[in-house]
């Protein structure tokens, strides 16, 4: 049964509680991909994963919360290192008959879904995402059949199952847009999954939403009393957040967006220093376009503390080069999506991406 319940005005839907146990399993996963290389090891995975590459006619696509080395590898052999969507967009105009994504499963399945001739490889399939773990498809679809006068509104941190019941698939740097679009059209939404999105899209737009609670893990630890701290050692710095945060965070922020939008506000503002919360992962791209500035993790609470664990997204960590090395050797880990799921999956993604277009 799903439980509604009244959150300073706005109706908020109880979603699965994430077991810690799951987190703590996959950190001990991502252990064995960010263990130290022994000498040599390093240099010799790559010059094998170049040629694995080449040899399979397959590009790398990694996302920003990836790691360094696999950002790296990316770029230096033709691939790319973005968002989820614009990932999946990449390997449609991409010639290569195989893409290897480095993330999570949710980013496989949205490549698959909208490059299904292409064989979809991933280092590891278990490789998931906490707003993905807290919105089963069929909690979900039964929380949407109560409400069959709502459009359904996901983020695209869901699964393929779930985009497949869904109206519209948005991202963090569309959604403001496609909420009020559809408000203009007198649509009442269902929201899911990520309710720190949800209430931020709610509070820009004035829309009223059903939201289903889920959360990320990393946005999640934010706090604001530790950024405030930190923002009081280091006045000068500017603020970039991503709205997956929680509102009391993205109060403080001089800027609000994608990871994308983050990325371009560290490069386009003056400002010498930034404190950034969002997974750390991004401080790659950061850092390659502007050296001399300084990137600041934002605490996760306490007097300038941070959570090794809570800031770092433990499934992005379950990628590396080592499970990248035997998933091109072995063939495993191939994202394979029902072509009813893919049928009706790809009509909301098209639809985010038509009105994308639209909008440029």
């Amino acid at each position: 049964m799903i439980i509604a319940t009244k959150s300073s005005g706005r109706a908020l839907v109880a979603a699965p509680t994430l077991s810690g146990k799951l987190v703590k399993e996959a950190q001990a996963l991502a252990a064995r991909q960010t263990a130290p290389y022994a000498p040599g090891e390093r240099d010799e995975l790559i010059r094998q994963i170049k040629e694995l590459l080449q040899k399979q006619d397959a590009v790398l696509v990694a996302h920003y919360y990836t790691s360094s080395d696999l950002q790296q590898l990316a770029e230096e052999t033709g691939g790319h290192v973005a968002d989820s969507l614009e990932m999946a967009r990449f390997g449609s105009e991409h010639s290569a008959t195989t893409l290897v994504v480095a993330g999570v499963c949710f980013m496989g399945e949205t490549a698959k879904i909208l490059n299904p001739e292409k064989r979809v490889l991933m280092p590891d399939s278990a490789a998931t995402c906490s707003l993905d773990l807290e919105c089963p498809v069929e909690t979900f679809t039964e929380f949407c059949d109560a409400h069959p006068d709502h459009t359904v509104v996901v983020y695209a941190n869901t699964s393929a199952a779930v985009k497949a019941r869904a109206d519209w698939v948005v991202t963090s740097g569309i959604a403001l847009s496609i909420v009020e679009h559809l408000a203009r059209q007198n649509k009442k939404i269902l929201w899911g999954p990520d309710k720190h999105l949800g209430l931020y899209v709610q509070k820009q737009t004035g829309v009223e939403m059903l939201i289903w609670q889920g959360s990320c893990v990393v946005h999640e630890k934010f706090k604001a009393e530790g950024i405030k701290s930190l923002k009081a050692r280091h006045p000068d710095a500017m603020v970039l957040v991503h709205p997956e945060a929680p509102l009391e965070v993205i109060a403080l922020a001089d800027v609000v967006g994608s990871t994308t939008a983050l990325i371009e506000a560290s490069t386009k503002n003056d400002a010498e220093k930034f404190i950034v919360a969002t997974e750390p992962g991004i401080f790659y791209k950061m850092q390659q376009a502007e050296p001399d500035k300084i990137f600041l993790e934002a605490p996760t609470g306490g007097d300038g503390a941070t959570c090794e664990s809570c800031m770092r997204c433990p499934w992005m960590a379950m990628n590396g080069l080592r499970n990248l090395k035997q998933v091109l050797e072995s063939g495993v880990n191939e994202i394979v999506i029902e072509k009813s799921v893919r049928r009706k999956a790809i009509i909301p993604l098209k639809r985010m991406m038509d009105f994308a277009k639209k909008c440029t």
